[in-house]
């Protein structure tokens, strides 16, 4: 039983039960010869011949498939039946592989129940993977953030595929030995994915297969060696997946109301046109699959993906007309009016089948045209249809690129949502200092708290994503959920981290905070720091205007790593951390929220920022630090957040969103220069962050090693580098006393319109200046010490 750690399990070779250890690892034990009695049958005990003993894993949260049995967490899914009807299908269709992606037919990060086909046959809940199917074989591809998930929700049917840069996240390398070794060469084998034509639901352009650029990876990876990349007309996990698919959604599209949009409809067409004008190719038509793209564009929205007020959809856009197509009837009276509005016209939009685009698409590309899209949000199979010579490509459309940039009314609608946002977080942190010693909260209990606080706020439309509420070693896992059926009980003795937002009419948020309610250890507190400092740098950070575009390589002279004592986290005192070169600039923006980890060997495995919609998704591409993001411009928002996980004891994160502008520089140039400006309003942690701990800056100088010198003749010795960290220092503590001042400036006054005067106490007593004094006492010792470590250092090199 679970109370005693042991379970019976079966009969063994020779007629033996064995016991087993009832958590991951468990091996078979050999106890003493007894009989136990089940269900009035005496089972004698013991182990079957040849087995040897094991020693248990500690996890019992992750599978163990070298177990004997195999040992299955209670959140892993039994894929076996699901594998055998796919499998089953394949053999019909004469295809010896099937890739599933995690994508639905626009590309999307996010998707609905009933595209989720990668969660249906594998039970990955994580939103990037790639799945591999073979009639022996199934493996899953995926990136760091979801190892840990997926060892937890995968079953023994599946072997995971950790992907790692320069691989493409979540993308398979369908030339290695892996594919190599599962397909049977002889039978001319052929790797499949579906291009599914459906009704009003299913992208008639073919959806599973995936953007031109996985499909052309994909087919360049099979090069050489037999075997064939082709498409299906069926997609063969929907047929497995029979009567007990989610059925599409069939609420109401409905039109923003006027005050909470930037511009009107019939404003965007016309910049949209224009870009087209002056574009030198002259194109004659942009086409829309992104589901963002046309909610944008015709300040539409719906609810067809759960968080994402989007709905199914494409647009063909023209010099002179505008085809839309989606479900009509599900258009509110008002969102139609709106649309036919400028008929007979230029501005009359032709409304039309959902599934009728690729015969739209195939028909108008048969005269003298050029079309334009955006390759990361187009699936092959409309992307196929196009001839070459008539095609005008980039990596996002012009109107992904038109919507990135918000204008003055869309900024101050996001700085409001931010403000009421910051509202309910902090009542969620006051409720949470109640009700955490009591032991009455959960996880899962505390992600309802948290969107029902949102729910309350004026404009509010839910929560952005599911939220993130994770105690503990679940923190450690970046996108962890919690689930009524499994939710750790929150504990003042255990880290916790919360990463939630909402959508408002007026903006979509996204935030996170780390706390800890007791003590914690100095390697959470360090780490917290650290992740804090990278959080501060990179959101005072002053940098070129075109620094996140184009490519080139940059050498950072001032990284190295802490010196380490004993227990330290680094490599040898003095030595240089290996700082693999960057070769996008928008990296090189992003390694400055990485360098206080860089320093002591630290760092985290998932990206940096990303992009946030005004009432639209929370990951808006193509903002962000990633090498395929693009250049940062003024108007742009973009998420900071740093994090460190420890995998199996805790996760720390911190994430606020900003703003990015011109900055003011002391000298002024030709060139612009950008900053950012943090625009979410909560406190961080006081109880996390460690005051006293010493910048690189202040360590290098103070020792002598690893600085641009390494001598104390240049740059002005120690005491150059030592106050140079103690400046540093001082700065950090100035942002943070800035950005409390910024909080109460603009949160107070909501509480008190609110009538919340105890979150409006403890909003006051967690932005309390941070006094610089601590700084001048470390600073102080400083002084005193560097006399005498430079004398003893002197020594050892004579």
């Amino acid at each position: 039983t679970p109370k005693l750690g042991w379970l019976v399990f079966g009969a063994g070779d020779e007629g033996h039960g064995c016991l087993l250890r009832f958590r991951a690892g468990a091996k078979c034990q050999q106890p003493p010869r007894l009989h136990l009695r089940l269900a009035g049958v005496a089972v004698p005990t013991g182990c079957a011949a040849g087995r040897a003993p094991q020693a248990p894993s500690p996890r019992n949260d992750i599978r163990d498939c070298s177990a004997e049995p195999p040992y299955l967490p209670p959140t892993a899914t039994n894929t076996t039946a699901r594998l055998a009807a796919l499998r089953g299908l394949m053999r019909t269709q004469g295809a010896h592989a099937y890739i599933v992606p995690s994508t639905d037919a626009h590309m999307s990060e996010y998707i609905s129940e009933r595209d989720a086909r990668l969660s249906w046959l594998s039970g990955f809940t994580g939103s990037a993977g790639t799945a591999v199917v073979t009639q022996d074989k199934a493996a899953l591809w995926t990136d760091s953030r979801y190892w840990t998930q997926a060892e937890r929700e995968l079953d023994c049917n599946w072997e995971l595929q950790r992907t790692r840069p320069p691989q493409p996240l979540a993308q398979p390398p369908l030339g290695s030995a892996w594919a190599g070794s599962s397909a049977n060469s002889r039978c001319h084998p052929a790797l499949s994915c579906s291009l599914h034509r459906v009704h009003r639901d299913v992208d008639p352009g073919g959806g599973s297969c995936g953007g031109e650029h996985t499909w052309n990876s994909y087919s360049r990876a099979l090069h050489g060696s037999g075997r064939t990349l082709f498409p299906l007309e069926t997609n063969l996990v929907d047929q497995a997946w029979g009567d007990q698919r989610p059925l599409p959604s069939s609420s109401e599209i409905y039109s923003l109301p006027a005050e909470f949009t930037g511009s009107s409809w019939q404003e965007k067409v016309a910049g949209i046109r224009q870009r087209m004008e002056q574009h030198s190719r002259r194109p004659t038509a942009v086409l829309l699959s992104g589901l963002e793209e046309t909610a944008w564009l015709f300040n539409l929205r719906g609810d067809d993906i759960p968080y994402n007020p989007v709905f199914y959809s494409y647009t063909l856009l023209t010099n002179t007309t505008i085809s839309l197509f989606l479900d009509e009837s599900r258009l509110s009276a008002a969102a139609r009016g709106s649309l036919r509005s400028g008929c007979p016209g230029p501005l009359c939009v032709e409304l039309q089948d959902y599934g009728q685009v690729s015969a739209h698409l195939r028909r108008y590309t048969q005269d003298n045209v050029t079309v334009w899209l955006g390759t990361e949000y187009t699936t092959y199979g409309l992307y196929g249809i196009i001839p070459q010579e008539k095609l005008l490509q980039d990596n996002y459309s012009p109107v992904m690129m038109a919507k990135a940039v918000k204008n003055a009314h869309e900024q101050e609608m996001l700085r409001a949502a931010h403000v009421r946002d910051a509202v309910a977080v902090i009542q969620y942190l006051l409720w949470l200092e109640k009700t955490v010693p009591q032991g009455q909260v959960d996880e899962f209990s505390g992600a309802q708290h948290i969107d029902a606080l949102r729910w309350a706020q004026e404009n509010s439309r839910g929560p952005s994503f599911q939220s993130i509420s994770a105690s503990g070693l679940n923190a450690a896992l970046a996108h962890y959920s919690p689930s009524n059926g499994s939710s750790r009980t929150l504990s003042a003795r255990e880290m916790y981290l919360f990463d939630t937002g909402g959508q408002y009419l007026d903006g979509t948020t996204d935030i996170t905070r780390t706390v800890h309610w007791s003590e914690p250890t100095p390697l959470q507190k360090e780490a917290y720091t650290r992740v804090l400092m990278g959080n501060i740098d990179l959101s005072r950070l002053v940098f070129p205007s075109n620094t996140a575009g184009g490519c080139q390589t940059w050498h950072w002279p001032s990284i190295e790593p802490l010196a380490q004592g004993a227990g330290g986290h680094g490599g040898p005192a003095g030595s240089l951390a290996p700082i693999p070169p960057l070769h996008s600039p928008g990296r090189t923006v992003e390694s400055f929220a990485r360098r206080a980890l860089w320093d002591v060997g630290l760092n985290y495995g998932h990206g940096t920022g990303h992009g946030i919609g005004n009432f639209l998704s929370v990951h808006e591409w193509p903002v962000g630090f990633q090498s395929n993001n693009v250049p940062l411009e003024a108007g742009m928002f973009t998420s900071i957040e740093p994090g460190y996980y420890r995998d199996g004891e805790f996760g720390i994160r911190i994430e606020d969103v900003a703003l990015v502008v011109e900055a003011q520089t002391e000298h002024q140039s030709e060139e612009t220069f950008l900053t950012f400006e943090v625009v979410s309003l909560v406190p961080y942690d006081r109880n996390l962050i460690d005051l006293s701990l010493l910048s690189p800056e202040q360590v290098r100088g103070v020792l002598g090693v690893g600085s641009r010198a390494g001598t104390r003749g240049q740059h002005g010795g120690l005491d150059a580098a030592k106050n140079q960290g103690h400046g540093m220092r001082m700065e950090w503590i100035r942002y943070l006393n800035s950005y409390y001042e910024k909080i109460r400036e603009r949160v107070e006054p909501e509480l008190r319109r609110q009538r919340l005067e105890e979150e409006l106490a403890w909003l006051q007593e967690s932005t309390e200046p941070f006094p610089l004094s601590s700084a001048r006492t470390v600073a102080a010792g400083t002084l005193v010490l560097a006399p005498l470590l430079s004398v003893l250092l002197s020594g050892l090199g004579a």
